[in-house]
Formats: structure tokens, C-alpha cells, sequence
């Protein structure tokens, strides 16, 4: 039968030159050191209290019998306070030579001095464990051999001095000899299954360590909140979409909490107790509300993390996801399915608008009434702008890439600028909260003019939703931050976005709003990306007051692109 070296009591003199050589930390090791360090000490203070309960109790004692167990007594002390523990090499090295070998030579001049029927061969045992334990397997045989040998020594120097004992003596060396023989092997073997089972536990600690690690990145990346919660309503984990969505008045709680602490969070510790109950999965759809805004919708799926032997205390992990953010997913859903079903009507739409063109063109010939003319040239203008949007939508549809920047028409932003926003305030008399600021320097940037409006008034019309009434409650302005770039601002003092929609701000049919389509500033982001420019969001402060802010990075036009058309000659859209 071959045996698993893993598993083995008795394995190859070389498979472990010592337990405890691969001790990373060695604390183990350390710890088995000051024990026998300590036990020394023991060793020799009794040893000193023996010598002087012998002269108590009028015997004679020898100079020679208290001077060495002094010394043993001080070598002991010193090696137990000074020394530091190192593991054993295969020989004797200096520092065990002060432990092994001091012990082995004590014990056995006392052997030599002794006087009386006091037998100091048990105290071998000390030695032998000390180097089984602590060394390979080599050290502990040779500390055996060595204790063996004294006492076959030491019965060989009686016989020569009285013959009458010589077998007796020979007989109990012998003995002695193999037991240590044995304790050594035993000891040795003991220790290095406990140093293997020491180096498994520790294995299993780090890999259970890093498992517990991955887990929590795992879940702290969820974009659904998780929150495991115990039978007395503690929260003992939340991850960080679960704070963001339990934020009551701005404050976010960090793990553990008592999920009763606020009153919005009852639908939870409901549902927490209910699953404790009938110790089975729970999902509901849920509304937490708080009094300083909406009431958050959530839908709730809980799982019972139960103890098999009934030792732990039961949990239970509850995932939340916000309703909105679920709907957003299925409104994208249905937009990918929308595009497909624009684009082939898209398509269907080009034929016959080509022929209304045509024939548009045809009639306007044969028309000499300058009203008649008026109309046809509305139909003109109206067929023209409907074939542009019919092109907007196929493009989208088939996510085509940009066209190349030197196709690109430039124009004067802060021109440009000035005239969209007065065309918006006037339809919208909104000329008292909008306030103009150009600083671009008569920048020229690579944008269509007809695109810059349908930005500009869609950044304007969702200003003006959540802004105020008040003076200076919408800012447009224009300035060149960088050598290469122009930025345009729409500042509105509205309300604080809240997380979940700054998330979403730029995909289709996502709004906050249920009136609006969601398709706002979805088309200002595949406008700025169809030109090469950048749209973003943030929260900042115009004039000590707080508002939301959507900002444009434009690509400054170089000094030969091509101007566009004015824009006084281009109708409000």
C-alpha cells in the first residue's frame, strides 16, 4: 500500500526537514519556543527548591550539586529573556547547543553528582521534546542517541565502582534509551501533522479570505441594492447601490443600522419579518416614502440564509431595484424595436415625398397668382425639412458613423448663440429669466446650424421646465476653455437630478417627468456625437445659488472649413 505523504504519520527523513520551517509568520513556532523556554525555567527553580529542602532536612549537600543547578538556573533565565526563537537547522547550531545541549549536559552531571536514591534520568525527557518539537527529525534521534549513550556511560563508570549493580544499571539505561527513542520519533511525527494542519488551516483562512473579497467587490458593483439583514432587524451588510437608494434627507447610512430607524423604511422590515416567518423567498413591489421627496418605488426580492445544524443565526438577503430603472430597460427595449420599425417607414416615406416634391414642382410652373406661389413654396419648404428629418432617422437607425470632419460646415458660435435664444425667448416670452453671456471670441466650431438649434432649444426647453420664475433663473453662455475647444452652457436653478436619473439623463424614453417622451436629450447626445462634440451634466453655482448645469464641448473649426449659412436665414424649427 503506498501511503499519501500528505496524510502520513511517518514520512521520509528529508520531506520535512523541520515542522516548523515553513512557518510564514512564525508565530506558531514562537509560541511552542517561550513554552519550552518557560519549562526550563520550571525545571530549574525545582531543582534549586530540591537542594534546599535537602539541606533543610540536614543532608549533606555538595558544592558541586548547587553550583550547577545555579548555573543551569541563570543559562535557563538568560536563554528565556534574551533569545530569540529560531527554527532548528539538521545540526546543532549555537542556539541549540545553549538549549538542547546545556540541558543534556546538566541532567546529566547531575546524574553523575547524585547522592542518595534521587534519579534525574526522567529529566531527559525535556531535551528530547524540545528537540523532537522543534527540530527535524535528525536533531530529536541525535538528542536521543546522545541521552542514550550518557546514561549507558554513566552506568558503565557504577559498574566500575560496584559490580553488584552494574546489570541493573545497564538494564534501566537501556530502557530509558529506547523510550526516548520512541517519545523522539512520536514527538517528531506530531509535530510536523500539526504543522501540516497549521499550514492547511492557514491555506484555507487566506483562500477564504480572498473569496470573501471578490465577494464583496462583486457586490458592491451590483447595480441592485443588497442588504442582509438578521432576525433582530439589523442591517449587518449594504452595498452601495442599497445606501443610495435608502437615503432618507441626504444622509447615507453605513452598515450595521436598524432598518426600523426610519419610518420610509417599514415596507422593508415588514417584508424582512415575513420572510423569517415562513422561511421561504418573498417579492413585492414597494414605495418608500420619504416627506422630502417622491416616493422612491422599488421592487423587493428577498432570500433566507439559514443555518443547517441551527448553530448560527439566520439571515436574510434582500435585493432591491429601482422601478424606474427597470422600466427604463424595457422602454429601451421597445426604442431598439421602434428604430427598426422608423427606419422601414423611413424608407417607405421617401417615394411618395419625392413625388409631392416633384409635382409640387411641376404645378408651381403653370402658377402665375402670387398667393398660389406662396403655398407651393411652403410645400417646398415643408417637403425639404420633412426629407431632412427622414434622413436624421435613417441615420440613427443604421448607427452610422460621422461624417468626415471636413465635410462639416463651421459657424460663429456666439453669432449663432445669440440668435437661437432670442428666436426661444420671444416664441416662449421667457425674455426675463434668460440671460445671455458670450465669451468665445467670435469662436468658429464644427456644427450644422439647423443641428446647433435643435440642441440649443432642447436644452432651453428643459431649462425652462424646472426653472424658476425669477430673473437670471436660465444662463446660457459661451467660452473657449482650452486652445482647441468652445463650451456652451445652459444653467437653470432648478432642483438637485437625483442619482438614478443623472444615470439615465441621456437615453431614450428615460424622463422624470410622465408627460415627457424621454427623447430630449437623447437627440442632443447623437446630435454632439455626430459632430464630434461632447454633452454633459453636473451641479454647480451661478451667483451664490445652486443649479443644474448641461454643458457642450464643441471642436474648434479650422481656418479654411467652410462657413455655414447665416442663421437669420434659417426658419425657427
Amino acid at each position: 500500500m503506498r501511503l499519501d505523504p500528505g496524510n502520513s504519520w511517518f514520512e521520509p527523513v528529508n520531506a520535512h526537514p523541520g515542522a516548523w520551517e515553513s512557518d510564514a509568520g512564525g508565530e506558531s513556532f514562537g509560541r511552542l519556543w517561550r513554552a519550552f523556554m518557560t519549562a526550563r525555567v520550571t525545571i530549574a527553580s525545582v531543582l534549586l527548591a530540591l537542594q534546599a529542602s535537602i539541606y533543610a532536612l540536614g543532608q549533606p549537600l555538595r558544592e558541586g550539586m548547587i553550583l550547577l543547578c545555579v548555573a543551569y538556573f541563570a543559562a535557563t533565565l538568560a536563554v528565556r529573556v534574551w533569545a530569540h526563537p529560531k527554527p532548528a537547522g539538521s545540526t546543532f547550531d549555537a542556539q541549540w547547543v545553549s538549549t538542547v545541549g546545556v540541558d543534556v549536559l546538566a541532567f546529566s552531571a547531575l546524574n553523575f553528582l547524585q547522592s542518595g536514591s534521587i534519579n534525574y534520568t526522567a529529566l531527559f525527557a525535556l531535551p528530547v521534546l524540545l528537540a523532537s518539537v522543534l527540530g527535524p527529525i535528525l536533531l530529536a534521534m541525535g538528542t536521543a542517541a546522545s541521552v542514550t549513550l550518557l546514561l549507558l556511560a554513566d552506568a558503565w563508570w557504577v559498574s566500575l565502582q560496584n559490580m553488584g549493580e552494574s546489570t541493573a544499571r545497564f538494564l534501566q539505561a537501556g530502557l530509558s534509551g529506547s523510550g526516548f527513542f520512541v517519545v523522539a520519533l512520536l514527538a517528531n511525527q506530531l509535530a510536523l501533522r500539526l504543522s501540516r494542519e497549521q499550514r492547511r488551516a492557514a491555506s484555507s483562512q487566506s483562500i477564504a479570505r480572498m473569496q470573501t473579497q471578490v465577494n464583496e467587490l462583486v457586490i458592491d458593483t451590483l447595480v441592485d441594492g443588497v442588504l442582509v439583514v438578521d432576525t433582530n432587524g439589523i442591517v449587518r451588510a449594504a452595498n452601495p447601490a442599497s445606501r443610495r437608494l435608502l437615503t432618507t434627507q441626504g444622509l447615507v447610512r453605513n452598515a450595521p443600522f436598524m432598518l426600523a430607524a426610519e419610518a420610509a423604511w417599514q415596507p422593508l422590515v415588514e417584508l424582512a419579518q415575513l420572510t423569517f416567518q415562513r422561511g421561504a423567498l418573498q417579492q413585492a413591489d414597494i414605495n418608500l416614502e420619504q416627506p422630502t421627496r417622491r416616493a422612491r418605488r422599488l421592487h423587493v426580492r428577498t432570500r433566507l440564509a439559514a443555518s443547517r445544524d441551527g448553530s448560527e443565526e439566520n439571515l436574510c438577503v434582500m435585493f432591491l431595484e429601482d422601478l424606474r430603472e427597470m422600466e427604463a430597460r424595457v422602454r429601451t427595449e421597445k426604442m431598439a424595436a421602434m428604430g427598426r420599425m422608423s427606419a422601414a417607414v423611413a424608407h417607405e416615406i421617401r417615394n411618395p415625398l419625392a413625388a409631392i416634391v416633384q409635382a409640387n414642382a411641376l404645378l408651381e410652373e403653370d402658377l402665375q397668382d402670387a398667393g398660389h406661389r406662396q403655398l407651393t413654396g411652403m410645400v417646398t419648404q415643408n417637403a425639404q425639412r420633412l426629407a431632412r428629418i427622414v434622413e436624421e432617422i435613417l441615420n440613427i437607425s443604421r448607427v452610422q458613423e460621422q461624417a468626415p470632419q471636413g465635410q462639416t460646415q463651421a459657424l460663429f458660435l456666439d453669432g449663432a448663440v445669440q440668435k437661437i435664444c432670442s428666436d426661444w425667448a420671444q416664441q416662449n416670452t421667457s425674455g426675463h429669466r434668460l440671460a445671455v453671456r458670450q465669451d468665445s471670441a467670435q469662436a468658429t466650431v464644427l456644427f450644422e446650424p439647423e443641428h446647433l438649434r435643435r440642441l440649443l432649444v432642447n436644452l432651453l426647453d428643459n431649462a425652462m421646465r424646472y426653472a424658476s420664475a425669477t430673473a437670471g433663473a436660465i444662463q446660457v453662455s459661451t467660452e473657449l476653455p482650452a486652445s482647441n475647444q468652445a463650451r456652451l452652457s445652459v444653467w437653470s436653478d432648478g432642483q438637485p437630478l437625483e442619482k438614478t436619473v443623472q444615470s439615465h439623463l441621456f437615453e431614450p424614453f428615460f424622463s422624470s417627468e410622465s408627460r415627457s417622451s424621454g427623447l430630449g436629450l437623447y437627440i442632443c447626445r447623437e446630435l454632439c456625437e455626430r459632430h464630434g462634440a461632447l454633452i454633459g451634466y453636473q451641479r454647480t453655482t451661478q451667483n451664490a445659488v445652486e443649479g443644474n448645469e448641461f454643458f457642450v464641448i464643441f471642436r474648434l473649426a479650422s481656418a479654411d472649413a467652410p462657413l455655414a449659412p447665416s442663421l437669420f436665414d434659417i426658419q425657427p424649427a
